[in-house]
């Protein structure tokens, strides 16, 4: 199976669980454990940075509310351009947020830039390796790829699991990833 192929797969299981998951706040559930499987890993993180959700991505908001409640500075990934340079910049819970490269939400151009400790990741799949299949434009490769010292954590629903996920040679792996049933961690993190 082509990753094209693969991330289509994997985007509709994705879709089809939170829409399972909608009924009877059972979504407002998962979120709450997978929150509580990040937010009791934070660990010495000054700054935290993650994703603002689209669609069924895995929602940080409440990660990034109990981060700011705890003192820790929280930024937002803002890209200028398609296939330009990622960079993050200060949000905290009440920022306005703009439309942005690929429709994305994202802090305003005049935001404060931050140098995180810590990125929560968005992923389309991931495997026990912790290597995961990305949306396919290769943002966060490129960042891991430039500051290979930051502490990598994806977030991703169980469905999204694949025995292996394909890697090239450039793909580095997570040192931990949430889902709403589990933490799995790199024996090295």
């Amino acid at each position: 199976m082509t990753k094209h192929d693969l991330r289509k797969l994997l985007r509709a299981r994705r879709r089809t669980f939170v829409a399972s998951l909608g009924r009877e706040g059972r979504l407002e559930e998962a979120l709450l454990a997978l929150a509580e499987r990040i937010v009791g890993r934070l660990g010495e993180a000054r700054s935290i940075a993650a994703y603002w959700p689209a669609g069924a991505e895995v929602d940080t908001r409440a990660i990034l509310a109990a981060a700011h409640a705890q003192g820790r500075s929280t930024g937002l990934p803002r890209i200028e351009e398609p296939g330009g340079e990622m960079r993050f910049l200060r949000w905290q819970p009440g920022d306005p947020l703009e439309a942005g490269a690929h429709g994305l939400l994202q802090p305003g151009a005049d935001a404060e830039p931050i140098s995180p400790d810590l990125i929560l990741t968005p992923l389309v799949g991931f495997d026990r390796r912790l290597m995961r299949l990305g949306q396919g434009a290769g943002y966060y490769d490129r960042l891991f790829a430039r500051l290979p010292g930051i502490r990598r954590i994806g977030l991703a629903w169980s469905v999204q699991e694949v025995e292996e996920a394909p890697a090239d040679p450039w793909d580095v792996a997570l040192h931990g990833l949430a889902t709403e049933l589990e933490w799995i961690e790199s024996e090295t993190a």
